[in-house]
């Protein structure tokens, strides 16, 4: 995930296929929806895994400007 252009949020995207896929603007740790609709199973139990998940331009669940 990487920090948007915004003053909050974080762009959301999922790498399938040799692919990246933009999946929006998360706000929260509303990120579990974005991945459930990509269809990952058990979406909680990834964001911190970071076989999984990588964080860019600031902290997990850090979701306000630094």
């Amino acid at each position: 995930m990487a920090r948007s252009r915004a003053a909050t949020g974080r762009r959301v995207s999922v790498r399938s296929g040799g692919e990246t896929h933009i999946l929006g603007i998360a706000y929260s740790d509303d990120v579990i929806e974005f991945l459930r609709r990509a269809g990952l199973n058990d979406p909680g139990l990834l964001l911190d895994d970071p076989a999984w998940v990588k964080w860019r331009g600031g902290r997990p669940h850090e979701w306000v400007a630094a």
